[in-house]
């Protein structure tokens, strides 16, 4: 299942490209904030911000007690665990150069 899943905003990775590290439940991934971002404000203001994420782009800001109760139902139904196995494997992937 396809799921927009709580995260917080750990890092800043790249500003030119909006890319920055979120933390989920431990699991750390490169997502695009571009959606989430302010105009006029740095990407660094969105660290410590929680964000709903989905297919690698965080699509809006959210409180961080709905983040946690979300992360909570989403464990209890059992779909957390599927959706964090999904993303570590996908981390661990080989990537590909293209030239």
């Amino acid at each position: 299942m396809c799921l927009g899943i709580p995260g917080q905003v750990t890092a800043i990775l790249d500003e030119e490209s909006a890319m920055a590290e979120v933390e989920i439940s431990g699991v750390r991934r490169a997502v695009n904030v571009l959606c989430v971002a302010e105009t006029g404000h740095p990407l660094s203001s969105l660290l410590g911000t929680w964000v709903l994420v989905h297919v690698g782009f965080a699509m809006s800001r959210i409180e961080e007690d709905e983040a946690r109760e979300t992360l909570r139902l989403l464990a209890e139904i059992g779909e957390l665990d599927s959706e964090l196995a999904t993303m570590r494997a996908s981390a661990q992937a080989p990537t590909r150069d293209h030239e």
